[in-house]
């Protein structure tokens, strides 16, 4: 861990510091320079983003880990991968499939003046009157706070019958969360929402992983959340705050679209029972975000459906936590 969080401090994605809930193994370039980090489910073994560092050792570490795999007796597969690493999948005969969509912030032009910010503005502002108080606390401050931030979390988790997931979303573990700045919303002095912040510093990136909030506190808490976030990391000369994957978003739904799509775009109209796409497209899409394709990238031909069942499996932690959402 030591050796994947010193080339953590010189790369470029905020998301990659996931490596720190340490539920993924961590393979290493032959020079130590990069690194993948990856989980078995079933016969996948799943590597999650990029890989960890230098571009221009991606192509031997990809190779790299395809061989592990046979060893394994596994099939190789990547998730939430970019464009970027397309071209080295298909130079080992992968195939991508597309997942959806990143929502990235340009922080360098983010500005709530103007007409187009109107309604966004008017949620924050009936947020603070009624009472809600934003800060940002270091990761020397979290420790203090700790016990309302499981609280928090808790009743989060219980309003909607969910079980913590993990390996590509945060959870919340004692040590993660301390290791972090925490975004805070408090109400009459007591927390009433949180979220932890990834940073890649030096590259001014930033990226917001674990939300959690009280149910029916208030209809602009989490628009006041974000905004503040914004400010706060453009304030300190962050140049992007990654807002996390809107799922099945932006598949093509034309007539030469592959069948992958054409059934992504059918979970998206009609699986709103087990997963709130729209909504989430929907909250994310009000910060004017770019946004970034990602990628399923497989082996074999046929769909990935039983790489994205193993996918899942890894998320939600097992059937049970599946099935609990």
């Amino acid at each position: 861990m030591a050796k994947a969080l010193a080339i953590l401090a010189n790369q470029p994605n905020a998301s990659a510091g996931l490596v720190r809930l340490g539920d993924k193994q961590i393979l290493f370039s032959d020079c130590e320079q990069a690194f993948v980090m990856y989980a078995r489910h079933g016969h996948s073994l799943v590597a999650l983003f990029d890989p960890v560092g230098p571009q221009e050792l991606w192509p031997d570490l990809l190779e790299k880990f395809m061989a592990t795999a046979r060893h394994q007796g596994s099939r190789p597969v990547f998730y939430q991968v970019s464009k970027a690493f397309l071209p080295h999948a298909f130079d080992c005969g992968l195939r991508p499939y597309k997942l959806g969509e990143q929502a990235v912030v340009d922080l360098t032009r983010f500005d709530l003046k103007g007409g187009a910010w109107l309604k966004l503005r008017r949620s924050i502002n009936r947020a603070e009157r009624d009472g809600l108080e934003f800060s940002m606390l270091s990761p020397g401050e979290v420790p203090e706070v700790i016990d309302e931030l499981l609280s928090v979390s808790r009743a989060w988790l219980a309003s909607h019958n969910a079980s913590e997931k993990g390996f590509s979303l945060g959870t919340f573990d004692l040590a993660y969360v301390k290791a972090c700045p925490v975004a805070i919303i408090r109400l009459e002095g007591r927390i009433v929402a949180f979220a932890n912040i990834l940073e890649a510093g030096q590259h001014g990136d930033a990226f917001i992983d674990l939300m959690r909030h009280i149910p029916e506190t208030h209809r602009g808490m989490m628009d006041l959340l974000f905004v503040r976030i914004m400010e706060h990391m453009k304030a300190r000369g962050f140049r992007t705050l990654n807002l996390g994957m809107a799922p099945l978003a932006g598949l093509a739904d034309h007539h030469y679209a592959p069948l992958w799509n054409r059934l992504g775009r059918e979970i998206f109209e009609f699986g709103e029972r087990f997963y709130n796409f729209r909504g989430v497209q929907a909250f994310k899409s009000k910060f004017d975000p770019v946004w970034q394709p990602r990628y399923l990238v497989v082996s074999g031909r046929g769909l990935p459906l039983t790489s994205i069942f193993d996918v899942t499996m890894l998320i939600g932690g097992g059937l049970r936590g599946i099935l609990r959402r």
